[in-house]
């Protein structure tokens, strides 16, 4: 099969995240319509973290499998984005005190649910055994996530008026960085995905990653 161009790679990722990108999940909708009681938000903001905590070590995985130094001084601000004094996970857990939880508690994880660890740990997982390529293209899912954070900012600071505005710098931060980010990544499969076999399993990849998103919240939403 001829492989894919740049434009047909880019509609192939947005036919399957039209139906399997977590902003159509049903909790997330209920979450950008003000729907979720305080208790909700809380045990998604605790159970998320899970996730969080994962992604500097799914970024030091996929550093671990590139031989190019270039590569790697470039995907290495990934966790210098996370895991930074002000980066991302501290940004979290001050999310966490913002919606009236305790972010030591939270950072231990003891309250997340086994589904929803299985789910984050299912990631790593993922990361682990693709090809870097494979791996790179499991993190396309930041290339939708610039509009959902805007999306859930803007519903957070208009239903939810209890949170610690200030806590919200995790979603404000994120925009610019995830559309970065993901244009990386982007550029980055386009050049190196140079069959059409390739391509489809960078594909399948990341419809490996939005199930396991959309796991995520089912796990969340099920209690």
């Amino acid at each position: 099969m001829t492989p894919l161009g740049r434009e047909e790679l880019v509609e192939r990722l947005r036919a399957e995240a039209s139906t399997r990108y977590h902003d159509r999940h049903p909790f997330h909708v209920r979450m950008h319509e003000g729907l979720l009681s305080r208790e909700e938000l809380q045990v998604w903001v605790a159970n998320r973290f899970c996730y969080q905590a994962r992604i500097p070590r799914k970024d030091a995985l996929i550093l671990s499998k590139s031989d190019d130094p270039a590569f790697r001084r470039a995907w290495i601000r990934r966790i210098h984005d996370h895991d930074d004094p002000e980066g991302g996970i501290a940004m979290w857990l001050e999310l966490a005190r913002g919606v009236g939880l305790d972010p030591d508690e939270v950072r231990s994880e003891r309250g997340v649910r086994p589904a929803v660890r299985f789910a984050c740990d299912a990631y790593l997982t993922l990361v682990r055994e693709r090809s870097l390529v494979e791996a790179v293209a499991s993190s396309l899912t930041e290339f939708f996530s610039p509009e959902l954070m805007e999306e859930r900012l803007a519903a957070w600071e208009r239903h939810y008026p209890w949170v610690d505005r200030a806590t919200l710098a995790y979603f404000r931060a994120r925009v610019p960085r995830a559309r970065t980010d993901a244009t990386e990544a982007l550029e980055y499969v386009v050049r190196h995905a140079d069959t059409r076999a390739l391509q489809e399993r960078c594909i399948e990849a990341f419809v490996t990653k939005c199930d396991i998103l959309w796991a995520i919240l089912d796990a969340i939403d099920g209690g």
